[in-house]
């Protein structure tokens, strides 16, 4: 059994920051995790990925820059720090882990564990 709980969405104004962060419940070894989000008629898009196999990141070109991952020493906590956050940003936001080892970090048929969702919303 693998669980998910996701914390930190809400409402901000833009400008703002938030810091979401995913709590991996489970026996087993995560080796990659990560973050996506969906707005409403969009696609969901993969903001950012953390191997644990080597240092190794991967983000979202819309929000590079301005956006943090990071993962506990237990590594089963996953935090998405992100700052200057704008009306495009509002979205459900989900975190993703895998077992195995993943090249594309961003690509969602890769997980096969999830969040519930968070929702974050940027006022104008």
């Amino acid at each position: 059994q693998v669980t998910l709980v996701e914390s930190g969405g809400g409402s901000v104004q833009a400008g703002g920051s938030l810091k979401l962060s995913c709590t991996v419940v489970s026996r087993y070894n995560m080796f990659s995790m990560a973050w996506f989000r969906q707005a409403p008629g969009k696609e969901r898009e993969g903001v950012a990925g953390f191997r644990e196999d080597g240092p190794t990141t991967t983000f979202l070109e819309a929000v590079k820059g301005r956006t943090t991952i990071t993962r506990d020493e237990d590594k089963k906590t996953l935090h998405l720090e992100m700052k200057d956050l704008g009306p495009d940003d509002t979205a459900v936001y989900y975190c993703a882990a895998a077992r195995i080892f993943i090249l594309d970090l961003l690509d969602s048929t890769n997980y096969p564990y999830w969040g519930q969702g968070t929702q974050v919303t940027v006022s104008s």
